[in-house]
């Protein structure tokens, strides 16, 4: 009887060997064979489902975003204004050794992006979808009398990000360093800020 095969676990299989690959070893030792090695497959296995590695870089991103978005909905479930904040931007610093590794998958993805449309976009789509729950959060955390700063909940939203995704290059070039950086201690600074 022939072997039936959960094709979307298989992807996910695969996604989750790619993004383990490119934590460790960077995105030039991510090649086809040690990403079907990592995940116990033989090395002509991942062409019927990623036929490019960029294809695969792409799906990688996508994850760490689902992953992403996922801890940020269990972290700020039942908050609101401040708090969501908070919650929300510590699941994208990388504070601990997944976020870390999550920041090396993003940083490669980037460079890609710069000269891939398809990839822009869907770091368009994530930073946009990102940007308006920031701003949702800002906007009830205004509301609830936590954030009197007179700046804009978008500008917030910039900033935000800015610093989210900044840490997540020093990090990523720096990993010695950014310990000594308190980032929580940052972000807890500027959120004091916004309660002028």
């Amino acid at each position: 009887m022939p072997k039936i095969v959960d094709h979307d676990q298989r992807r996910l299989e695969l996604v989750d060997a790619t993004w383990r690959i490119i934590a460790r070893l960077g995105m030039e030792g991510a090649t086809m064979r040690e990403i079907a090695e990592e995940a116990g497959f033989a090395n002509g296995a991942l062409k019927p489902y990623f036929p490019t590695k960029d294809l695969l870089l792409t799906s990688a991103f996508a994850h760490v975003f689902n992953r992403t978005n996922q801890r940020i909905a269990t972290m700020t479930e039942g908050l609101s204004g401040v708090a969501a904040l908070r919650g929300f931007c510590a699941e994208v610093l990388p504070l601990d050794e997944e976020r870390v590794n999550e920041a090396r998958i993003v940083i490669p993805f980037w460079q890609k992006a710069l000269n891939d449309p398809d990839m822009a976009a869907l770091h368009s789509e994530s930073m946009s979808q990102w940007h308006t729950t920031i701003t949702d959060h800002c906007a009830a955390a205004r509301t609830a009398g936590e954030m009197n700063a007179p700046i804009a909940d978008a500008a917030v939203a910039d900033h935000l990000l800015n610093m989210m995704l900044g840490a997540q290059i020093v990090v990523a070039l720096s990993p010695a360093e950014h310990f000594s950086q308190d980032l929580a201690g940052q972000l807890d600074s500027y959120l004091a800020l916004l309660a002028g």
